[in-house]
């Protein structure tokens, strides 16, 4: 009779292959927000209200 084994390493390389999916996922996105595509507007909005006088609205400029 012949010996047979029969070893299957496979589900060790489905998981490890899920978990590097994932940080490549993560890392883009992380690039995405480093390098230009952001979250929400660089412009800050800017609303003082004094009582008396009411609101005075605006945004900043750069300069």
């Amino acid at each position: 009779m012949s010996d047979q084994s029969n070893s299957n390493s496979n589900s060790g390389n489905g998981a490890l292959a899920f978990i590097l999916g994932g940080v490549v996922v993560a890392l883009g996105v992380i690039a995405w927000v480093v390098f230009g595509g952001g979250i929400g507007d660089d412009t800050p909005d800017v609303r003082i209200e004094v009582p008396g006088v009411g609101a005075v609205e605006g945004t900043v400029e750069e300069g």
